[in-house]
């Protein structure tokens, strides 16, 4: 019994240990579709009108209705688009109540990305975004060629003198343009792996009891006159 009681107690204490990694990360997946359908439920809500004060953190896909006039110039983000290719994001201002704030109108090839665009009176629906797309390896912008890497909310605000403000119009739109195809904000981009992390930890606590079985198995001295 003493030759096997250290790696029994190993062999548990490990597997107990990977249980619990996998019982957390069940309780995080619980957690992050609370958070997704809470998401979701903002996004599909009925639009408002634009605040006065958008704040980046309460105001985050508040769906807004504003009505203004679009202006120039434009930013153009670039980015790929499943079974399209790439393509750029156009980032446009937008004066509405003597205010500027800026919209992303939508994606649009890179064969059309000279198209003349319109700057007439619209009325757009969308959801208020700041999105979380730089980081240490993000390009800065080719400002020579108008090519941007990533939606950088304060720096695309000041490069075309508006608020920091950025109005992602969904799918209803005022104006038929067929060059542009609206981007919606929606939870895709969001991260959700923890039922795939869940799996792992359990499936590595079943291998380590296996393994922590066959051990014993192997070290544990057969009686004398088994049969071997």
């Amino acid at each position: 019994m003493r030759r096997i009681i250290i790696p029994l107690v190993f062999g548990l204490a490990g597997a107990a240990v990977l249980i619990s990694l996998g019982v957390w990360q069940v309780q995080r997946l619980a957690w992050k579709e609370a958070v997704l359908a809470d998401i979701e439920a903002r996004i599909a809500a009925a639009p408002v009108d634009l605040p006065a004060k958008p704040d980046p953190v309460n105001d985050r896909y508040l769906p807004v209705k504003v009505s203004g006039v679009l202006a120039g110039p434009e930013l153009h983000v670039l980015v790929s688009q499943k079974q399209v290719g790439a393509g750029y994001r156009i980032i446009q201002p937008f004066e509405v109540q003597g205010r500027r704030i800026m919209v992303d109108r939508g994606f649009v090839t890179a064969d059309k990305i000279d198209t003349p665009r319109a700057q007439t009176h619209e009325t757009l629906i969308g959801n208020l975004h700041w999105p979380d797309e730089t980081d240490g390896y993000t390009p800065e912008p080719d400002l020579s060629k108008n090519i941007w890497f990533a939606r950088d909310v304060p720096k695309m605000a000041r490069a075309l003198k508006t608020e920091q403000v950025l109005l992602v119009v969904a799918s209803q739109k005022s104006e038929t343009d067929p060059s542009l195809t609206p981007l919606p904000v929606d939870t895709s981009g969001i991260p959700n792996d923890h039922l795939s992390y869940a799996i792992t930890w359990f499936s590595l606590a079943a291998i380590w009891l296996a393994m922590t079985g066959y051990f014993l198995w192997r070290t544990t001295p057969t009686k004398k006159g088994d049969v071997t």
